[in-house]
């Protein structure tokens, strides 16, 4: 059985990222990021192969010198339950704290995988606007959205 490799993806890994990512677009569970928006923030990423076949991944992108948020964080149908997306997340946390971020921001429908991993509630009025209007914006639920913002102080 081969093992899970967390890496930093590659340009040309862009095309199977969509893939991996295209079901969770259509359900309008993450945004939809064009090829050259992952390619202009290919460094925030972090990648799970298996048999260097992606099977999941995570952003992790800085808002301002304090404040970063954990985006996209997907993992491939028939791989979930494996504790990939969490060691996906860690990974993102770790870069966090290597880079200097003090809090983690997310925004999502899993709560209770988020608060399993230490974040906590906040309101989404406590959210920083250039959050809202650069992203939020563009989901086709806003200005009615369901998700919910936890914050981790790392």
């Amino acid at each position: 059985m081969s093992k899970i490799v967390y890496t930093k993806p590659k340009l040309s890994d862009i095309p199977q990222m969509q893939k991996v990512v295209a079901d969770a677009v259509e359900q309008g569970i993450i945004l939809q990021r064009s090829d050259d928006e992952i390619a202009t923030n290919i460094r925030s990423y972090t990648v799970a192969k298996k048999d260097d076949k992606i099977v999941g991944f995570v952003a992790l992108h800085i808002h301002t010198q304090k404040l970063a948020e954990i985006r996209s964080l997907v993992v491939k149908e028939g791989f979930r339950g494996e504790g990939i997306g969490k060691k996906l997340v860690h990974h993102a946390i770790e870069e966090g704290k290597k880079l200097g971020v003090k809090e983690i921001l997310t925004l999502t429908y899993s709560r209770e995988f988020f608060e399993k991993m230490g974040f906590s509630e906040i309101r989404k009025e406590d959210i920083p606007e250039h959050k809202i209007w650069a992203d939020c914006i563009k989901c086709k639920h806003f200005p009615i959205c369901n998700e919910i913002s936890l914050i981790k102080k790392i």
